[in-house]
């Protein structure tokens, strides 16, 4: 039998499936053509069975599905904290802002924050894969106007359908949102098949505020409104009551973890215990604009590891940012390295001292001094780093634009201390 033709294979000494009872795998090769996984195999056997087009050998490498960021925003002021405004432009802060991730292993994030028409178009230019949440901001009494769930519809057909982009209404905290408003939003959700991604019980004062002005705790007003269900992403969920929790697993609604944000907001840590017994969809994000300080997901991953190593070990904290993260999302066809998934795909180097001094692959990538940094990425096939280097994305250019910026905005921080202007 002659050999197959394919795009491509890739050789890795290790490779993490993320697939539910799955071990790790050595010395196995990944088959990818048309954008998608064919085959998982021993390396001799695809060697004897494929013709692939283009193979790369990873020799002392992990090779696992690109993660899923579920929770994140691109914010200018948090690359140019300048008191006289920031210095990048939205398209700039949310191009950096996938650098980031993409260096990070991140193949696809949910974004909440503001610019969604300027974040989609940069994530479609760059190759990576978008959550695009809808912004429905509140209006002054905590009514939100009719223009802003305009806008949102109309931001939701511009994408519908689209292979790259999926669309959920991103909700500020509920507690600000008049009950007519949130029922409008329960029966919209539904006609256009839209979920939602909000905090929840992230903060004592928004159950607080929610008691005073509604007289319910938040789950339970979303439960009264129809908006609790499958396609419902709450993220923090820090502070629960047994009801509270019987409402989400009653639902199957999904919770997005940030266990490092909440820990820097003073609201302590999240009932992991509690949340992992009850069997609800996980995942991670970072709920704040991505930045210098902790841009990627590997800080929270670590945090699950060592905070709770009975319930977390590295593979199952990996499998919550990928496979679970994107059930969670409901994008079924990503997460796992499986025949038939998307070829998302993030390649990290275990070559370096950490490495060396440590047995488990898992153990060093995620505790190991060198994590976080991929070796390679792809999306659909289409390789958007290469050893190290971006493929598609301009970093000369907006590396110079970063250093240009740079000296603007330390003079601007120096005349603010002195009290005049730069």
């Amino acid at each position: 039998m002659s050999a197959r033709t394919v795009d491509l294979a890739v050789e890795a000494r290790w490779m993490l499936t993320a697939r539910e009872h799955d071990g790790l795998l050595e010395h196995h090769t990944l088959i990818v053509h048309e954008g998608r996984i064919g085959e998982i195999l021993p390396t001799p056997l695809a060697r004897s069975r494929y013709a692939p087009l283009a193979t790369l050998v990873r020799p002392a490498h992990l090779l696992m599905p690109g993660l899923v960021h579920a929770r994140a925003c691109f914010d200018p002021r948090a690359y140019d904290p300048a008191p006289s405004g920031p210095l990048l432009g939205a398209g700039e802060a949310t191009l950096l802002g996938i650098a980031q991730l993409l260096r990070s292993g991140v193949t696809t994030f949910a974004h909440v924050g503001g610019e969604p028409r300027s974040v989609a178009q940069v994530a479609l230019e760059q190759g990576v894969r978008l959550c695009l949440g809808l912004p429905v901001p509140a209006a002054a009494g905590g009514t939100p106007g009719g223009a802003g769930l305009s806008a949102a519809l109309e931001l939701h057909d511009a994408y519908r359908g689209h292979p790259g982009i999926v669309t959920r209404f991103a909700l500020p905290d509920t507690s600000t949102l008049e009950d007519a408003f949130l029922a409008r939003l329960a029966t919209v959700s539904v006609e256009i098949d839209a979920g939602v991604l909000a905090p929840v019980h992230a903060t004592r004062h928004e159950i607080v505020v929610s008691l005073r002005r509604h007289g319910e705790r938040p789950l339970a007003r979303l439960d009264r409104h129809g908006l609790l269900s499958p396609a419902f992403a709450a993220a923090h969920l820090t502070h629960l009551t047994a009801q509270d929790l019987e409402l989400a697993q009653r639902h199957d609604i999904a919770v997005t973890l940030c266990p490092q944000a909440a820990a820097l907001g003073g609201e302590g840590e999240p009932p992991l215990a509690t949340l992992a017994a009850a069997g609800l969809r996980l995942s991670l994000g970072r709920d704040g604009a991505l930045g210098a300080r902790h841009p990627a997901l590997w800080g929270d991953l670590e945090w699950l590891v060592l905070h709770a190593p009975a319930l977390f070990t590295p593979q199952r904290a990996l499998a919550i940012a990928t496979r679970e993260a994107a059930r969670a999302l409901a994008l079924e066809e990503l997460g796992t390295l499986a025949p038939g998934c998307w070829a998302d795909l993030a390649c990290f180097a275990c070559e370096g001292p950490e490495a060396l001094a440590g047995s488990d692959p898992l153990e060093t990538l995620l505790l190991g001094g060198a994590r976080g940094v991929a070796n390679d990425v792809w999306v659909a096939g289409r390789q958007l780093i290469c050893e190290g280097a971006f493929t598609r994305l301009d970093w000369p250019r907006l590396a110079a634009r970063l250093r240009a910026a740079r000296p603007q905005a330390t003079a601007a921080a120096a005349a603010a201390a002195d009290g005049g202007p730069p």
